[in-house]
């Protein structure tokens, strides 16, 4: 795929690294492009139980690239007011396709997450930060809006809105130990450390049932976005009566504690 490597370091998990480390990983279509069909083809992978995205080199990614290689695909007779709206709907689509896929994503941010690439972090379930990490919503800094794929949705639900229109409208750096701070990742580990730690947390991860896991990454996003209490109880209630009627994973949780072992879930 290019500038995508896609990699199953160990069983259940896949890790997927944005492969353009001359320009930190920024947002051109040949990049971008093959991201989406890394996207969909783990999403299908049934023996991926979790996913790593992370960038190699010194970024995670460092959005928009002033210097693309390549223009958008199929814009033959296009007008360029057609042209930029293909462009924008592909881009705009990254954090709905990670959100759309079944397992867990975890991002390991390495170095700049800025503009769009900030953006990418969010669209992850999960955020390690290396503490080279930094973040940066830097559409403000380029004369247009912070708010692009997502992040004024997304970055006040992690942080809060004051937060949130502080970092947005300043267009200042977040470095990882702020982001752990406001609770923009989860934590903060050595730069040599971070994939083994999103690696470890992806095999924890992976010892719960995936039909669980995969529901309850459903639940939270739904979460996100019903709005009342009463409406979420709703839909937890279903989807725990759900899990709890059509499988033995109850049963095996409990037998496996009276036994002193780990659970072994088939779902």
């Amino acid at each position: 795929m290019g500038y995508i490597e896609i990699d199953k370091p160990r069983p259940g998990t896949t890790v997927i690294t944005m492969n353009r480390p001359e320009r930190l990983n920024s947002m051109a279509f040949e990049l971008v492009v093959p991201l989406h069909e890394a996207f969909e083809k783990v999403a299908a992978d049934n023996d991926t139980t979790c996913v790593v995205l992370t960038g190699r080199g010194k970024g995670f990614c460092s959005g928009a690239d002033t210097r693309d290689l390549e223009p958008p695909p199929n814009i033959d007779g296009l007008s360029l007011s057609r042209i930029a709206t293909r462009a924008m709907s592909i881009l705009a689509d990254l954090v709905p396709a990670m959100r759309r896929m079944p397992q867990p994503v975890i991002c390991a941010v390495n170095g700049a997450a800025v503009g769009g690439g900030m953006c990418l972090s969010l669209g992850g379930d999960i955020r390690l930060a290396a503490r080279s990490a930094y973040f940066r919503a830097a559409g403000i800094n380029n004369g247009l809006t912070a708010t692009e794929l997502g992040l004024s949705f997304l970055l006040p639900k992690a942080i809060g809105s004051s937060r949130a229109f502080e970092i947005m409208l300043s267009g200042r750096d977040v470095s990882a130990e702020e982001a752990a701070t406001i609770g923009l990742v989860s934590r903060v580990v050595d730069d040599d450390l971070l994939l083994d730690e999103a690696l470890d947390l992806a095999d924890q991860i992976n010892g719960w049932s995936p039909q669980g896991v995969s529901l309850t990454k459903r639940m939270m996003w739904s979460g996100l976005e019903v709005g009342s209490l009463a409406a979420a109880i709703e839909l937890e209630s279903h989807t725990q009566l759900f899990v709890r009627l059509t499988t033995k994973n109850f049963e095996e949780a409990a037998r496996a504690r009276a036994e002193g072992r780990k659970p072994r879930f088939e779902d």
